[in-house]
């Protein structure tokens, strides 16, 4: 039977809030690098956004936790090592799912990441949706869908199947992290990191890179890996599942404005249409979530 965790306090949901929203803003510039490589194949990027986040990972956790930083790693228990398999799972699948479908598609699909994260946050956590909530959700993925409905591209179910299997490890992640908040999960970021890394060798060809690509590739890991799990990770044991999935929404909006500052690609009208609706719903959300905690505090408190 599941626990329904305590309510964290007002600064501590703040807190979490923030953490994810950056986590959401660093991931959001995926896209942004992917455009700027001119390298072509799949597993070879995998393994070197892979490679390159590891070893940023490892060095922070022999900061952490020094000479104890393997025992740390390798003793994770099953939920650890749960949360290592959902990102692994997911950081290869995202570039794998935009080379066989189509953007529009791996977009609308990964939004669902809310919907999987609120059923299973109920589910396993006895979190209750709150009503407000699945009407953000409700209204992210229609702002999804608004920006992608004029997108042209050629449909394949595969892509899209491995798209499904984003929004599923994603939310996932977020319930299991949630339920073992009192257990740091940046260790298991190394195992995900390096099994991803473990999984693209054979299938990649490491030394075909352009001196003008290993940089990028090297910030790809790093930073928009690496640093924005750490950042998740902090966040996501804060705020309720499906908030927190909720808040992910961020990255699919800011992804195309970093490609339209930096590399001229302008947003279709749609498009812009789209990310007003799921900013706006985001914003609602926030503004409402911190009303009723303030007031549920205020009555605990008899104010």
């Amino acid at each position: 039977m599941s626990t329904a965790h305590p309510p964290e306090s007002g600064r501590e949901r703040l807190a979490g809030i923030l953490l994810v929203m950056g986590s959401a803003l660093v991931w959001s510039t995926g896209g942004l690098i992917v455009r700027s490589l001119t390298l072509a194949d799949s597993w070879t990027t995998i393994f070197w956004r892979s490679l390159s986040a590891t070893v940023f990972l490892v060095a922070l956790n022999l900061i952490q936790h020094g000479r104890q930083a393997p025992r740390v790693v390798f003793g994770l228990g099953w939920a650890g090592l749960a949360v290592a398999a959902c990102f692994a799972g997911s950081s290869i699948a995202l570039i794998i799912a935009l080379s066989l479908t189509s953007v529009a598609n791996a977009l609308v699909i990964m939004s669902s990441a809310p919907l999987f994260a609120a059923v299973l946050g109920w589910v396993f956590l006895g979190e209750r949706v709150r009503p407000w909530t699945w009407a953000a959700i409700a209204a992210t993925m229609g702002g999804i869908a608004l920006m992608v409905s004029d997108a042209t591209g050629q449909d394949n179910l595969l892509g899209d199947a491995i798209a499904l299997a984003i929004a599923v490890g994603y939310g996932g992640a977020i319930v299991i992290s949630r339920h073992r908040r009192g257990v740091s999960m940046a260790p298991a970021m190394v195992i995900a990191t390096a099994a991803a890394m473990l999984i693209a060798l054979p299938l990649s060809h490491p030394w075909q890179v352009s001196r003008t690509d290993a940089p990028l590739l090297a910030v790809f890991g790093a930073g928009q890996l690496g640093f924005g799990m750490l950042l998740f990770a902090a966040g996501s044991r804060l705020v309720p599942a499906a908030a927190t999935a909720l808040l992910g929404e961020l990255e699919p909006i800011l992804g195309p404005v970093w490609v339209w500052l930096f590399i001229g690609e302008r947003p279709t009208g749609m498009a812009l249409a789209g990310g007003v609706v799921v900013l706006a719903a985001l914003t609602a959300h926030t503004l409402v979530d911190v009303w009723m905690e303030r007031r549920s505090a205020a009555r605990q408190t008899g104010g």
